[in-house]
Parts: C-alpha cells; sequence; structure tokens
C-alpha cells in the first residue's frame, strides 16, 4: 500500500500524473516555440510535473538509486523555475532561465518515460533489455539533442506576459 492505495493503483496514479505533465508540457513547449505564452497549460504543466517527481519518491525502494537522483535534479530545477517565474516574473535573464529551466522539466520527465518505456513495452525491450544497447542510447540521444534544440529556439522568441 501506498498512500492507502495498492502499487498497481498508486503506478497508474503516478503514471497518470507523468503523461498530464508531459503531454501539457508539450502543448507549452510548442506554445513558446511559436512565441505564445499559455498561461494554464504552463500552470498545469508546472504543478503536474512537481507531483510527478513528488510521487515517484512514494515508491519502495531498498536502496538510494538513479530514480531518486533524477527526482531531486527535477525538483531543484522546477524550483529554479518557480523562483524566475513567480519571484522574478521572467525579467530580463530570467526568461532564458525559466525558458531553460521548464524545457530541462519536461526533458527529465521524458527520459524517465523511454527508460520505462524500454523496460517495460515488449517490442522496446527486445531492442534494449538491459538498458545498455545502441537503440536506448539513440532514443535518448535524440531525445536530448531536439530538447536541446527547442530550449535554443524558444529562448530566442519573446512569448508574453507570465
Amino acid at each position: 500500500m501506498i498512500l492507502g492505495l495498492s502499487v498497481p493503483a498508486f503506478t497508474l496514479l503516478h503514471v497518470t500524473i507523468s503523461l498530464i505533465g508531459i503531454a501539457a508540457g508539450f502543448l507549452f513547449l510548442g506554445a513558446l516555440l511559436g512565441g505564445r505564452w499559455l498561461g494554464t497549460v504552463n500552470l498545469l504543466f508546472l504543478v503536474f510535473t512537481i507531483l510527478t517527481s513528488v510521487t515517484g519518491f512514494f515508491f519502495h525502494s531498498k536502496a538510494f538509486g538513479p530514480p531518486h537522483v533524477v527526482g531531486i535534479i527535477s525538483l531543484i530545477d522546477l524550483a529554479v523555475a518557480l523562483v524566475a517565474l513567480y519571484g522574478f516574473h521572467r525579467a530580463g535573464t530570467w526568461r532564458a532561465v525559466y525558458t531553460v529551466t521548464a524545457v530541462v522539466a519536461l526533458w527529465l520527465n521524458v527520459f524517465v518515460g523511454i527508460v520505462q518505456s524500454f523496460q517495460k513495452i515488449g517490442f522496446l525491450n527486445a531492442f534494449a533489455p538491459t538498458g545498455t544497447e545502441p537503440p536506448f542510447f539513440i532514443a535518448q540521444g535524440v531525445a536530448l539533442l531536439l530538447f536541446a534544440l527547442a530550449a535554443f529556439v524558444a529562448i530566442r522568441k519573446p512569448a508574453g506576459p507570465a
């Protein structure tokens, strides 16, 4: 049991939260790339991305490992994003700081999604059963490059007010 839910039910809740965060993140990133600001979608992205990281810590684990590291990095990144957005209202350099931290938060969720996909989806697992094979690294590398490019482009497109 985790927070009163069976482990499968909590896992489903965590995955649903993650997918909502990722979907909202892609909508928000698409708007940024078009020079638009979607405040409500951005808030949805931030809330569900924070919830994704927080709920991830509730899974039982015998030792501190990579999922914990990713969760901590994500929460630190999101804290900086919140300061840039709500503390400094994306003024001056803080616009770029917010854009980069938001893209990093989305990328971290996608990174974990790729890991989980290769572990849990039979078709993908056949290509990289241990997560150390070239198809896994290619998928992660392509995702990283696309998110880095998106951040680079989004920084140069001024979006409306926060």
